[in-house]
């Protein structure tokens, strides 16, 4: 059986599009409520392929690398396992299993800067970007109807 996706490549692009520009806004909202860094996701994921003392602007451009490839990685695998059939939900589901596999094993395993961050503010992150990919990818089934 061929491995098919159950979405147009213009569905994913989109539903990555939409998900990935708004996928840090709850993290980045709770640090401006609570005082803290805003940009401290930001300087944890760019520490995914440079050092954490790196200088900040570099820093940066290696963060907007690495959640761009990461989230079209996960957008291609939702792309393959998400039944077009109310995806908005069940993206949510797959979400929350990514926030679990992302934060739990593979940040402690490989990304110390990642894995110092708090978890919920990180696992709301990855709820919207669940909630934005599904909401794209249902809105673009439910105008072809």
């Amino acid at each position: 059986m061929p491995i098919a996706l159950h979405f147009s490549a213009r569905e994913l692009a989109w539903a990555w599009l939409a998900a990935t520009v708004l996928s840090g806004a709850p993290s980045t909202l709770w640090a401006l409520h609570a005082g803290g860094d805003v940009g401290e996701a930001t300087w944890a994921a760019g520490a995914m392929l440079l050092a954490a003392d790196s200088p900040r602007p570099w820093l940066f451009a290696a963060a907007a690398l690495v959640h761009g490839a990461v989230s079209a990685l996960w957008t291609l695998v939702a792309g393959l396992l998400l039944p077009r059939r109310h995806p908005a939900g069940w993206a949510l589901v797959m979400a929350a299993a990514i926030g679990l596999l992302d934060l739990r094993v593979i940040a402690p395993a490989f990304f110390p800067a990642v894995a110092a961050l708090a978890f919920w503010p990180q696992m709301a992150d990855h709820l919207m970007w669940g909630a934005c990919l599904g909401v794209s990818l249902q809105v673009s089934i439910l105008s072809r109807k």
